[in-house]
C-alpha cells in the first residue's frame, strides 16, 4: 500500500496519504476531494549498504525517463 503525495486544488494544502484501493482522497485540512497526486521522489535507503545515493538526483527529463521508453 503506497504513500503519496497530493495539493489540494480547493486550499492550496500539500500532504500525505496512504492509499488502499477503496480509499477515497480527501484534502485533511478542507475536506475537499479536489486534489492533485503530485510526483513523489523515492527516500535514500537505511543504513550502510554501501549503495548507489540517488538523494541528490531529480525527476528524469524527456518525459517519460528521457526517450528510455522506445516511442521517441
Amino acid at each position: 500500500m503506497p504513500i503519496y503525495e497530493y495539493a489540494c486544488t480547493q486550499c492550496g494544502k500539500g500532504f500525505e496519504t496512504l492509499v488502499r484501493s477503496d480509499t477515497k482522497v480527501v484534502c485533511p485540512a478542507c475536506q475537499s476531494a479536489r486534489v492533485e497526486r503530485r510526483m513523489s521522489v523515492t527516500a535514500r535507503p537505511q543504513g550502510g549498504s554501501g549503495g548507489p545515493d540517488f538523494s541528490r538526483m531529480g525527476p528524469p527529463s524527456g518525459g517519460c525517463g528521457g526517450g528510455g521508453c522506445g516511442c521517441h
